[in-house]
């Protein structure tokens, strides 16, 4: 059994100097803040979740399961009883699941704020010391979209469904975008986090989600100005617009669901890192960012449904335009496709997550 003071005594540290108003406004705290790594955020929300947990631990022992780092678990004890037998020591112990079907969500809820704390930090080091800071997420797609249209457009005079082609292009590249560069970012997430991983315990499932939820700020400044575009080019927003939402959810889940299977096996394998790009790539060509679905052959069409971006970038096309084909067979395909990678994900990152903090 590890005493309480010697597993909590660091959470407690930061808790109680970042607590104390007069740490705040000493001379020189202000320059060494700023020296401080993103990673100190992650501990202090630690730490404040251990303050509150300091009352709990200061009348019960803790006890820490040896070899155990994949859930927290209390004593299937009512309020009442632990009322009226305060004196009684109260036992908590992380284990491991038992199973492939245990997931435990409910624990990854309990921890929403230490996942707010992990997608702020990112954002704070991916603009920290830039000079035109979010005009790269703009430009970068803006330039994709010129290269595409001189190419694919101009010269190859590939068909754009009766739309412009900046507007055609740029509506593929906006969630697409968005799904690569969360689908990198989910893969090499764990391994990146090795050394909070290795010293603390949370619900791993946290670091693949706050990845995903990063890159919609991004997404988010894709859309707008994706609907300035087609407003310049004279075309109306239709009502089918109010299905972007559903469309968005799709795209999000889409890169969850595979960047669960590469994050569990980039932590395994680290060939894991050096194949995503070229998968990114190949992923690409295999959805209709540069080229409408419909030249696809049609006997090839339930396998091109199987594809869950290319119901994602068809329906973006379709919403904000009202042009081409409602995705009706091919969304339904694809919504199911990303129910089973998002499922079968799920229980594949659980079930290795006992063996991760040992193989980072």
């Amino acid at each position: 059994m590890i005493g309480r003071e010697r597993l909590t005594a660091p959470f407690f540290w930061f808790a109680d100097v970042f607590a104390q108003h007069e740490w705040r406004t000493r001379p020189g705290f202000s320059a060494a803040r700023r020296t401080i790594s993103g990673n100190l955020n992650v501990v202090i929300a630690l730490g404040f979740r251990a303050a509150v947990l300091r009352k709990h631990c200061a009348r019960f022992p803790l006890e820490l399961n040896a070899g155990s780092m994949a859930s927290v678990t209390a004593p299937p004890q009512s309020v009442a009883p632990l009322a009226l037998h305060a004196s009684v020591p109260s036992i908590v112990r992380i284990e491991p699941p038992r199973g492939w079907l245990e997931l435990r969500l409910a624990e990854v809820w309990e921890y929403r704020e230490l996942l707010f704390f992990f997608v702020w930090r990112d954002i704070k080091i991916r603009y920290a010391q830039t000079v035109i800071g979010v005009i790269w997420v703009v430009l970068q797609p803006l330039m994709t979209m010129g290269v595409f249209t001189i190419f694919f457009g101009r010269l190859a005079k590939l068909p754009s469904q009766g739309l412009p082609y900046p507007v055609f292009y740029f509506a593929a590249l906006v969630p697409w975008a968005y799904f690569s560069q969360a689908l990198t970012n989910c893969t090499n997430i764990v391994v990146d986090n090795q050394n909070v991983i290795t010293k603390v315990y949370f619900p791993r499932l946290i670091l693949p989600l706050g990845a995903v939820c990063f890159g919609l700020l991004d997404f988010v400044i894709g859309l707008v100005v994706m609907v300035v575009l087609t407003l310049s080019f004279g075309i109306h927003l239709p009502a089918t617009v109010l299905l972007l939402p559903v469309l968005i959810l799709l795209a999000v889940l889409t890169a969850l669901g595979v960047g669960l299977w590469t994050s569990a096996l980039n932590a395994l394998y680290r060939d894991v890192r050096a194949v995503i790009p070229f998968v990114v790539q190949f992923w690409m060509l295999a959805s209709p960012v540069a080229y409408p679905s419909f030249l696809v052959p049609q006997r090839w069409r339930w396998l091109y449904g199987l594809n869950p971006m290319a119901g994602v970038i068809d329906g973006f096309r379709w919403a904000l335009t009202g042009h081409g084909q409602p995705p009706g067979s091919a969304m339904l395909a694809s919504a199911v496709m990303v129910g089973l990678v998002l499922v079968g994900g799920l229980f594949f990152f659980q079930r290795m997550e006992t063996a991760i903090a040992d193989r980072v």
